[in-house]
């Protein structure tokens, strides 16, 4: 069995995953889908101090309450700078982590930096002019590559705005994050705001899946990223204890 611990991206919640959860739960796996602060059902918890290291803290605090092991830590988009912080602080716990159309930082990187720069200059006007100076408002989904209605008015109503703090916020990190495998899944039928991001991970020698859907792929792809998640977790060496050796 293996224990997954999917982390949402900017706008969402973990309720996001709800269409992926159930097929990997079917196939014999624990999933864990948290909320990350300030964010959709948690938003009353926003404020100007939301940062990077807040949504860090929320998923290094689920894992050591809950005691999980042997975890493949998956990221969607602004999470994959979660995903390489909680994996260098839990490098033992953290048995791989998957970028699914996600951020691949190194030490000293903030997300603004990893984004292509028409897209740096938008998010970062909109956070000024509409979102106080602090806050990015929710994108239209079409730029997203949602198209169906159904998946849009599903969505809609459960957005929020996201601290851009957690975009400026620098990762610091101790170099422990190396010694943890590492895939990465892109998301191929959008404007592909993540293939630098994609090429990162080649050089760097990581399985690369690609997935001929939009940004939301555990909306509007969910069998097929389940897949391609169940695929990776079948890769991740399992303890001796559970194999009787």
């Amino acid at each position: 069995m293996t224990t997954f611990v999917l982390v949402h991206g900017a706008w969402h919640g973990g309720w996001c995953w709800d269409r992926v959860a159930p097929r990997l739960r079917a196939a014999g796996h624990e999933v864990h889908a948290p909320t990350l602060t300030g964010l959709s059902e948690r938003g009353h918890l926003l404020s100007p101090l939301v940062g990077l290291d807040t949504h860090v803290e929320d998923v290094v605090r689920l894992i050591d309450v809950l005691g999980l092991a042997d975890v493949v830590l998956v990221g969607h988009s602004y999470a994959g700078q979660v995903v390489t912080a909680v994996a260098d602080r839990l490098p033992r716990t953290v048995a791989q982590r998957v970028y699914l159309d996600a951020f691949v930082g190194e030490d000293g990187e903030a997300a603004r930096d990893l984004l292509p720069p028409t897209v740096e200059h938008h998010w970062a006007g909109s956070a000024a002019e509409q979102g106080f100076g602090w806050l990015v408002p929710v994108r239209k989904l079409s730029v997203l590559g949602v198209s169906e209605q159904t998946d849009v008015d599903w969505l809609l109503p459960k957005l929020t705005p996201h601290p851009w703090k957690t975009y400026t916020d620098p990762l610091r990190l101790t170099g422990a994050v190396a010694d943890v495998p590492a895939s990465f899944v892109e998301c191929v039928s959008w404007m592909r705001v993540f293939a630098g991001q994609a090429d990162r991970a080649r050089e760097r020698g990581w399985p690369v899946h690609e997935l001929a859907t939009g940004h939301e792929a555990m909306v509007t792809a969910p069998e097929e990223l389940a897949g391609v998640l169940l695929e990776i977790a079948g890769r991740v060496p399992v303890p001796a204890a559970e194999t009787g050796a």
